[in-house]
């Protein structure tokens, strides 16, 4: 007879199993995500894409009637396999975070699905899918069934122009920032229906928030993206990142002291405008229920987590092509691209690799910073209503007109004597690894204070 506590304690051998499965799929996965990045989105690129079509298919891409379908057809391909990426990065998120949550409360967190739980994230995902779709009987249907695919798609068409190496990207808009700032008011417009069609005072309490909140937040967050904007003279995400160099002291952050507080008015804002803690009013359980999603369940309830977990990495990305360098790789320079590119229709090999390491470079970076928004959640409380509106409208906001206003003149200052941007760049760069290792020493002297009994984490 089989004992119940089978599942719950497996043998030796399938727990071995599991943990060589789920440390397979942790690494399989990013790496299979990524190398699809790297092998695909380069391809459709125009002038590769018009080499295929003339040298593989044998057509002039000028004058045959089917580029423009096939070109339409990568571009789906494109789509489906961003999206794929957001849906996989948020739930492999949504797994990490619950772990580091529960590091910091000491306390295990998910631990039964896979090593380490591992296998939660698709566990919930496919329980989401099988619940029932409930639509109150009062809400307006049709509007309520709608809510959630504008917020998903104000997500995923910001992947259009998210950089995520030197040539991996869906479309190098020469507006691009300016576009990812437009498509994001969809998620604005998602949640407030979301809230007004539920006909629930709890839900639209939660809608109206946060359409006051985002809306309130795109100021800061539009004055502090001017700073890199002007420093580089472009709206192109890849033009911002080609403007800065790969070695820190390079990167936009540092070459400009407004640019090193507009990084935080930028980062600060992301945090609201995404709902995350501590400005996470719209959907404030003490207080709202569940807010604008009070009255969603099973899988239109999953999208709105989907694309809040997905915005860790956008926030992030978007944080890291602007002020960290994005993809740049120390030492390697426009040149040093286009020499292994070399003159052919086609890349050669080096070039392939070279663009896998970007990736890897950028992704590093991104998740440095997806690390960092999730353990701000963790530690700091809610603020009020009054205190976020405070901090926006009275500090964020001036502060960003005073960056933009300072690298006005800045810019002028550096046309003028060049060594400035060198020195602030080495100053600034000095500067934030003294702060870095200063916050490491008070952590670890945190730490070594904690004394009495432990929270056993030997199955952590």
């Amino acid at each position: 007879m089989q004992s119940p506590f089978t599942f719950a304690f497996p043998r030796p051998s399938t727990r071995r199993l599991l943990r060589v499965s789920s440390i397979g799929a942790a690494v399989v996965l990013p790496f299979a995500l990524f190398g699809l990045l790297v092998a695909y989105l380069p391809f459709i690129q125009q002038p590769v894409f018009f080499a295929f079509v003339r040298e593989s298919l044998k057509r002039d891409p000028a004058t045959w009637a089917g580029t423009q379908w096939l070109y339409g057809a990568a571009l789906l391909v494109a789509g489906i396999l961003g999206f794929t990426f957001a849906a996989i990065a948020g739930g492999i998120f949504s797994w990490y975070e619950r772990r580091v949550a529960g590091r910091i409360q000491s306390r295990i967190g998910p631990n039964r699905v896979g090593a380490g739980g591992f296998f939660q994230w698709i566990a919930d995902a496919v329980k989401l899918l099988f619940k029932e779709d409930l639509v109150p009987a009062e809400a307006d249907a049709l509007l309520f069934r709608a809510a959630p695919y504008f917020v998903v798609a104000g997500m995923t068409l910001t992947l259009v122009a998210l950089p995520f190496g030197q040539a991996v990207i869906v479309a190098d808009l020469n507006v691009g920032i300016f576009y990812i700032l437009a498509v994001t008011a969809l998620i604005v417009v998602g949640i407030l229906l979301s809230g007004w069609s539920s006909n629930s005072k709890w839900a639209l309490f939660g809608g109206m928030r946060s359409a006051a909140q985002v809306i309130s937040y795109e100021v800061p967050s539009a004055l502090a993206i001017m700073t890199p904007v002007l420093m580089a003279g472009t709206l192109s995400m890849q033009g911002i990142i080609q403007a800065q160099g790969g070695w820190p002291w390079q990167w936009f952050i540092n070459k400009n002291p407004a640019a090193f507080v507009a990084f935080f008015i930028l980062f600060t804002s992301q945090l609201a405008e995404a709902n995350r803690t501590p400005f996470d009013l719209p959907e404030a359980e003490s207080e709202l229920v569940a807010g604008y999603m009070s009255e969603y369940s099973g899988f239109r309830f999953a999208l709105y987590f989907l694309v809040e977990w997905a915005n860790l990495w956008i926030i992030s990305a978007v944080a890291v092509s602007l002020f960290l360098g994005g993809w740049q790789i120390p030492g390697v320079t426009a040149q040093d691209w286009a020499a292994l590119r070399g003159g052919g229709a086609f890349p050669r090999a080096a070039w392939w690799a070279m663009q896998f390491a970007s990736v890897l470079v950028f992704a590093v970076k991104t998740l440095v910073l997806v690390n960092v928004v999730i353990w701000l959640r963790w530690t700091l409380p809610r603020i009020r209503v009054d205190q976020m509106m405070n901090l926006c409208w009275k500090y964020l906001v001036p502060g960003g007109f005073l960056a933009l206003l300072f690298t006005l003149l800045w810019q002028i200052a550096v046309a003028r004597v060049p060594l400035l941007e060198k020195g602030s760049g080495w100053i600034l760069f000095a500067i934030s690894v003294y702060i870095v290792f200063r916050f490491f020493v008070l952590t670890r002297q945190n730490i070594s204070r904690v004394v009495g009994d432990r929270v056993d984490l030997t199955n952590w």
